[in-house]
């Protein structure tokens, strides 16, 4: 079963991320291309970012740099949301990718098959 873009809008809006600001696409688009193939996790600067830069025609650094502030948002005002989507309390602040990691998990729970 495949996850429609909107589902991982939905899961952003739930972290009160919202579609006013690049770094949310950014962030949308990267989920969405770890819920396709998750190894793009391994190596998130040679893969993932750029991939992400091509599609949105900036750099990888941008694309970064919102991912970046998109944790710091949700982190600040929705640390308790971001808890419940990793089952567990969060002790400091997530590095992107483990945001990333976070959310395609989250994602791709039960739908396994």
């Amino acid at each position: 079963m495949k996850i429609k873009i909107t589902e991982v809008y939905d899961l952003l809006y739930s972290l009160g991320l919202t579609p006013d600001n690049t770094l949310f696409f950014h962030t949308a688009y990267a989920v969405w291309l770890c819920v396709e193939r998750q190894e793009r996790l391994l190596l998130v600067t040679k893969w993932l970012y750029p991939a992400v830069a091509e599609h949105y025609k900036t750099t990888w650094n941008a694309v970064e740099r919102n991912l970046r502030r998109a944790v710091t948002e949700v982190w600040e005002n929705r640390r308790s949301r971001m808890e419940e989507i990793a089952g567990a309390a969060i002790e400091k602040k997530p590095r992107p990718v483990q945001f990333l990691g976070m959310l395609t998990a989250y994602l791709l729970k039960g739908r396994v098959a």
